[in-house]
């Protein structure tokens, strides 16, 4: 009698899985750092307390796909992260960037510590999800999504 094994997870699901958690927390940083910056900008607080809200449905679902869906290899999970963060996500990450550049040059930069933290915190997001994007359709991880 042959027994079958499990096929092993490739080395690219977990790291997908994990660079997919990595860009939700960048996210989750990134809107408390807004958040801190708002209340300092004088934002009504009924305002700000319904942006949060939205914001923590959207990263509290992400979240339960990433870690009761993707990292078990739930097919539809890889497909419904891809179409989400990697389009929507993706241009709310870059569009006011390029938008500040088409209207400014380098030289008008405010090198505050605010903004080197929501640079750092913007450039770790985008590099986490750039990478689990890769990750999540290396040959490895479609033949384990697959299985």
């Amino acid at each position: 009698m042959a027994i079958v094994a499990p096929p092993q997870t490739p080395l690219t699901a977990p790291w997908a899985t994990w660079m997919w958690l990595l860009a939700v927390g960048a996210g989750v940083a990134e809107s408390v750092a807004g958040a801190i910056v708002a209340v300092g900008d004088g934002i009504s607080m009924s305002a700000l307390a319904a942006q949060l809200a939205v914001r923590t449905l959207v990263y509290g679902g992400l979240f339960v796909t990433i870690d009761r869906y993707f990292r078990r290899g739930v097919p539809w999970s890889r497909y419904l992260l891809a179409g989400l963060l990697g389009t929507v996500g993706l241009v709310s990450l870059v569009y006011e960037p390029v938008t500040w550049l088409a209207q400014n040059d380098l030289t008008h930069l405010d090198w505050s510590a605010s903004f080197l933290m929501s640079a750092a915190l913007r450039t770790i997001h985008l590099s986490a999800l750039l990478a689990a994007l890769i990750l999540s359709f290396h040959p490895d991880t479609n033949r384990w999504f697959r299985r």
